[in-house]
């Protein structure tokens, strides 16, 4: 009994091990505002109350600009724009059903050579 539990112990962690190490090669792992905000904090000394101000106005910043059908560009990281997606026709995946998705206004990202660069 005492060798089944860690035989299911140890796989359990293997096939955690192993699932990490997929998600990872799948991309990497998911970084949240608060581990942003603490990754500068430890950079810069800036209290973490003062970066997420900071952070909030940047983000609504930027949101308002391109609300208003203007792009952001921070060279070297990327360009933010609006995008148009024409209307089309799709199929809903349960039924089959064609339906009309309209035409609409989507948020974009390109990024920068410098960003592309450090990347590869």
């Amino acid at each position: 009994m005492v060798i089944a539990k860690y035989e299911i112990v140890y796989n359990l962690y293997s096939n955690h091990v192993y699932n990490l190490k997929s998600k990872k090669e799948k991309g990497g792992r998911l970084m949240t505002k608060s581990e942003l905000v603490e990754a500068i904090q430890e950079k810069t000394g800036i209290a973490k109350k003062d970066i997420s101000k900071v952070m909030d106005a940047a983000i609504e910043t930027v949101t308002d600009t391109l609300m208003d059908g203007d792009k952001v560009s921070l060279v070297g990281f990327g360009t933010f724009q609006v995008s148009n997606r024409k209307a089309r026709t799709g199929q809903n995946p349960q039924t089959g059903e064609k339906i009309e998705i309209p035409a609409r206004r989507v948020p974009k990202f390109t990024p920068g050579k410098t960003l592309k660069d450090k990347i590869h």
